[in-house]
């Protein structure tokens, strides 16, 4: 990975251990990291544990059907095996992330690109509410604040790229939406993808 993309993926992760409106110079760059790994790990298992459940439930309402010959047991089932591989891919993307958070952490040892992460995590908490306000400017029928927060992270790392460090935008996006790929799910990637092109689409 290029430095700047190990450095933005940094930013990331760290922001995701720090309180909203809150400092981070009271944690150790390590330390944030070894949480995140935690957090991710969790993130797997609550996955994986929902993706059981939701075949479980799947494979009951299939056995129904099949007793009584019933097209919404199917349809159940369809809505069931859906969530299950929702769940899944969540869960793959975040064991993905974890499976690559040593390199990241062997790699955050190059000053360059711990500075630069820390760089990027200091312009969002500085300049969060303004970074938000313009995110939620170009919002469609949603809240910006009701997005998850990682989501909220992605794209603040992405506004302060466009609007601070003069990323050209195209790279902006795609940086973005790759990290999304790796930390959120299928509507995440949408959304994110839709609002970065209407942030970067002149009126």
């Amino acid at each position: 990975m290029q430095n700047r993309t190990v450095a933005r993926e940094l930013a990331l992760l760290i922001l995701g251990q720090v309180q909203e409106h809150r400092s981070f110079s009271q944690f150790s760059i390590d330390q944030l990291l070894y949480n995140s790994l935690n957090s991710l790990a969790q993130h797997v298992r609550e996955a994986l544990d929902s993706a059981a459940i939701d075949l479980q439930e799947a494979q009951q309402s299939l056995l129904d059907s099949e007793l009584n010959n019933d097209e919404i047991q199917l349809s159940n089932v369809r809505q069931h095996l859906r969530n299950s591989l929702e769940r899944a891919e969540q869960a793959l993307n975040h064991l993905s992330a974890s499976l690559e958070l040593p390199s990241l952490i062997m790699l955050s040892d190059q000053d360059v690109i711990r500075q630069d992460a820390l760089d990027r995590v200091r312009r969002v908490i500085k300049d969060r509410e303004n970074i938000d306000h313009q995110l939620n400017a170009v919002m469609e029928n949603w809240r910006f604040a009701r997005l998850p927060r990682i989501d909220r992270d992605i794209l603040r790392l992405a506004s302060v790229d466009l609007h601070q460090l003069g990323t050209p935008a195209g790279v902006a996006c795609n940086e973005a939406v790759e990290m999304a790929n790796r930390y959120s799910d299928e509507q995440g990637r949408r959304m994110i993808n839709g609002i970065l092109r209407r942030l970067t689409t002149p009126a």
